[in-house]
């Protein structure tokens, strides 16, 4: 039976990847310490899932495109697909109507473990995707780790912030930051064992695509936006644009 050879360049993703758990889950506990100010967070939450789609991921998609000779149309097709598939999901499966909320109070706890769950699916393809930078060159790799580090400090606040947001308990919330801050490392250790080809790799960037902007366009903001106070909407639209201009920063400067 053959083995893989794990000499030192073939560790570097792993390496990267566990401190990209710690970065994760320091944001899940900043989101439990700041859980009274939870509409600022979501609202800026929903600003770094925008930028991420925006001015990393389709960015990547359009550059892997060109490099591959690989068409972006399915790419884009799939970031559809994820759209509405979760939107599918979430109107069919969970029967979260738009308007229920007009007659009752609601409570979808499996609302925000799905949108967790998908956030955890994008930190380990973020795992992965250091595990095939660094498959090219250490200095590619390098670069990708630290733009996944620095958005990862994100990804563990969205997860805390969406469980929370959907009245979910403190030990599950904690559950799901302990599962995405382990994606990562589990994606970053699964690319020791294969290649991904450039094709699969496009459909799923774009299908995440679409998974993250609904889960900002139509989750994430309309919690933030709940209370309806005309005295903090400007304050939390300002919350939303920084929270892109993060990820736009984070995204520039790691080039």
């Amino acid at each position: 039976m053959m083995y893989p050879d794990f000499d030192t360049n073939r560790m570097n993703p792993v390496f990267f990847s566990i401190i990209a758990f710690f970065s994760t889950f320091a944001g899940g506990l900043l989101a439990f310490k700041f859980r009274d100010k939870l509409h600022y967070i979501l609202s800026f939450t929903a600003g770094v899932l925008l930028g991420v789609v925006s001015f990393e991921v389709l960015p990547e998609i359009f550059e892997l495109s060109q490099t591959t000779g690989i068409p972006s149309t399915g790419a884009m097709i799939s970031l559809v697909a994820g759209f509405l598939f979760f939107h599918g999901l979430e109107k069919f499966v969970l029967i979260h109507h738009t308007h229920e909320s007009d007659y009752a109070a609601h409570r979808h706890p499996e609302t925000g473990i799905l949108s967790a769950l998908a956030l955890a699916g994008h930190s380990a393809m973020d795992g992965v995707g250091i595990g095939i930078a660094f498959q090219i060159s250490d200095a590619t790799g390098v670069i990708v780790a630290v733009a996944v580090i620095a958005h990862d400090f994100s990804d563990g606040l969205n997860t805390v912030s969406l469980m929370l947001a959907h009245h979910n308990s403190n030990a599950r919330s904690y559950a799901m930051l302990i599962l995405d801050s382990l994606a990562p490392l589990i994606g970053a250790a699964s690319t020791l064992f294969f290649k991904i080809p450039s094709s699969l790799l496009l459909l799923y960037l774009g299908f995440f695509s679409g998974f993250l902007l609904y889960i900002a366009a139509s989750d994430i903001l309309p919690e933030a936006h709940s209370q309806n106070r005309a005295s903090i909407t400007g304050r939390l639209i300002m919350c939303t644009c920084l929270g892109a201009l993060f990820i736009f920063a984070t995204a520039y400067f790691s080039k």
